[in-house]
């Protein structure tokens, strides 16, 4: 209840020394005045003679002198505790932020078990390793299966280019075959078109293939 009220305290406070401020001010206007008119008062008398005038209104100018001196020395003391007042306001305001943050500190260490945050971390340590593994493990099979197929379809393609390549020759020899008469068999199935067993061999030895 304190720390609800101490703001509105604080401003009242304030408000307080202000208006006594203005008042310090208004008094020293005042002395000052009456100071220049004893002044003038002493000069008179002076001038005429009168030792005792001048003597009594001597004191009466020290005096108010003095209280006008006062009037600085309790002007600065209000100023100083206006200072003293903000500064005070401003670490209530730091103290109410730091009671906040540390009933929410206190909010959050309750929902937080030290424990079983820890559990929990290396629970998901623990599953992530695991799941890393099981990745590993498929990624591992899956290249394997797919690089077996590329080496399979790299095999093909090699026999599929060297069989390309032994059709070349066997359509050139072909070529130069007489054409079969018409109602005849055609010159592929013809025996002078058919390529014998010694030139395929032939062409693979050419083609570095054993």
């Amino acid at each position: 209840a304190i720390n609800i009220f101490f703001p509105d305290i604080i401003k009242e406070q304030n408000r307080e020394l202000r208006g006594t401020q203005r008042a310090i001010s208004r008094d020293r206007a005042a002395l000052e005045k009456q100071e220049k008119q004893l002044e003038l008062e002493i000069k008179k008398m002076a001038k005429t003679g009168n030792k005792e005038a001048c003597k009594v209104l001597a004191k009466q100018l020290v005096q108010l002198r003095k209280q006008k001196n006062r009037t600085y020395a309790v002007s600065s003391k209000v100023t100083s505790m206006s200072t003293q007042t903000k500064v005070m306001n401003s670490q209530m305001k730091m103290a109410g932020a730091m009671s906040a943050t540390a009933k929410t500190m206190q909010a959050v260490n309750k929902k937080m078990d030290p424990q079983k945050t820890l559990q929990t971390m290396q629970n998901f340590q623990k599953e992530n390793m695991k799941m890393e593994m099981t990745e590993e493990m498929i990624n591992d099979t899956l290249d394997d299966i797919f690089d077996a197929s590329d080496e399979e379809e790299e095999s093909q393609d090699i026999v599929n280019q060297v069989l390309d390549e032994i059709g070349i020759e066997i359509s050139g020899k072909m070529a130069k075959a007489p054409s079969a008469a018409r109602g005849l068999p055609s010159a592929s199935a013809s025996p002078s078109a058919t390529i014998s067993d010694e030139e395929i061999e032939r062409q693979l030895k050419a083609l570095g293939v054993d």
